[in-house]
């Protein structure tokens, strides 16, 4: 077997008092080290059996029988570790956080094979090579900043998995959209591909996913509102797409502002300003959650950074020339 491939070998006997419990449920139990579907995917390779014989998740326990597991734990792919700077704002043997910058692409994909965030993650932490992604549980845009969280284990992966589906992980954005709004509220709008372009995500009437975004203001601008973003689900671009929806774009959105950008009355520095800053003005600057192995209530946060600090300044210098 290669160095960097890992051998599963469990085996738990199913508890008497456990008949007419599916399979796969009986198997989250006995092995809670990985994830349901996880678990379910090995039902049907074939990998995880019940007294030695292939089973199906739906299947159903009577109590006493034996469930095994043998499989071997794959290297991450053909992904290859890189040397890429990480900043790494909090570590332990068992999660990472860190502050993304600009133009750091989450995950490989087409057009990005490699210099992405999980190729230095690879560099940075070897193991990860033994677990799925890489650790990533959630990602940001690649033109979005700061903080992620990385899971270093499976045990952690699952866990973070779990508070992300519960929506107790706290995520909150700063975003600069164009326009001045009124006051803070709820974006509740469902989300899927756009209808007829594909590479676009949108608020649809149906067959969406729940989306829901609270926002509070943080500073009005004379053309602009600074605005916090909290997510309660996670879907691809969901605040782009929300304050798009609300016509309240953000700045520098390539993809969502229809090139709206530029209010009418700016000065030439601030409109020179905007029209170099090449990307969403997003920013993820605070980060909560449950250490997945202490349980401990843990909280990061990040400043904006110095491209998006730079352009609030020269919003507020120029509503105070204004005055």
């Amino acid at each position: 077997m290669p160095s960097d491939s890992q051998q599963i070998q469990l085996d738990a006997k199913v508890p008497n008092n456990a008949g007419g419990m599916r399979i796969d449920a009986m198997a989250s139990s006995l092995f809670p080290d990985y994830s349901r579907a996880r678990l379910q995917t090995w039902i049907k390779d074939g990998v995880l059996t019940l007294d030695g014989k292939p089973c199906r998740s739906k299947d159903k326990c009577y109590g006493g029988e034996r469930l095994s597991l043998n499989v071997v734990l794959e290297a991450a792919g053909d992904w290859v570790a890189q040397d890429i700077d990480l900043d790494v704002v909090f570590e332990d043997e068992h999660i990472l956080v860190l502050n993304k910058p600009a133009g750091l692409v989450v995950h490989p994909g087409a057009g990005n094979h490699d210099g992405t965030l999980l190729n230095a993650l690879l560099h940075h932490c070897p193991d990860l090579q033994l677990i799925p992604r890489a650790g990533i549980v959630h990602r940001l845009d690649k033109d979005t900043t700061g903080l992620m969280v990385v899971a270093k284990t499976l045990i952690a992966q699952n866990d973070l998995v779990a508070q992300l589906q519960a929506r107790t992980v706290k995520r909150e954005y700063d975003a600069l959209a164009l326009g001045r709004i009124i006051g803070g509220g709820t974006i509740d709008q469902p989300m899927g591909r756009h209808p007829t372009q594909r590479t676009k995500m949108a608020v649809v009437e149906h067959g969406g996913k729940e989306a829901i975004t609270h926002y509070t203001i943080q500073r009005r601008y004379k053309h602009y509102t600074l605005v916090r973003c909290q997510l309660a689900t996670g879907r691809t671009h969901q605040i782009r797409v929300h304050m798009a929806w609300m016509k309240h774009p953000l700045v520098g959105d390539q993809t969502y502002a229809g090139g709206r950008q530029l209010a009418a009355g700016l000065s030439l520095t601030l409109r020179e300003a905007l029209a170099a800053f090449p990307r969403q003005a997003l920013h993820a600057a605070q980060l909560g959650l449950n250490h997945p192995v202490s349980g401990e209530a843990m909280h990061w946060q990040c400043e904006r950074p110095e491209d998006f600090k730079a352009l609030l300044a020269l919003m507020a210098e120029e509503d105070s020339l204004a005055r």
